[in-house]
């Protein structure tokens, strides 16, 4: 689903950057695009999406950021220190 698209956005910036048709034939392209962004279909689906991404933002965030941590530790050969969620989750904790 997503490379169509994928394929479908760049078609259509293709045809506007491509075309010789002149302005008119941009302004109906644009008046298409924009009927269909504003369609209620699309806009429960743009909707679910911004949902999805803010429920998984953070655990995305923190895998990210442990996995950078990790990467570090190996380049410099240093010991990563325990992330708060890490800790929490095996039920230790950081000593000073």
């Amino acid at each position: 689903m997503k490379g169509k698209i994928l394929f479908v956005a760049g078609l259509g910036l293709g045809y506007v950057l491509g075309t010789r048709a002149g302005r008119e034939k941009y302004e109906q392209l644009k008046s298409s695009a924009m009927k269909l962004w504003n369609d209620p279909r699309v806009q429960r689906q743009v909707d679910a999406a911004e949902t999805f991404v803010k429920d998984k933002a953070p655990d995305v965030a923190e895998f990210v950021s442990d996995n950078a941590k990790k990467v570090v530790s190996q380049v410099t050969g240093k010991k990563p220190a325990a992330s708060t969620s890490t800790a929490a989750k095996s039920g230790t904790t950081k000593s000073s």
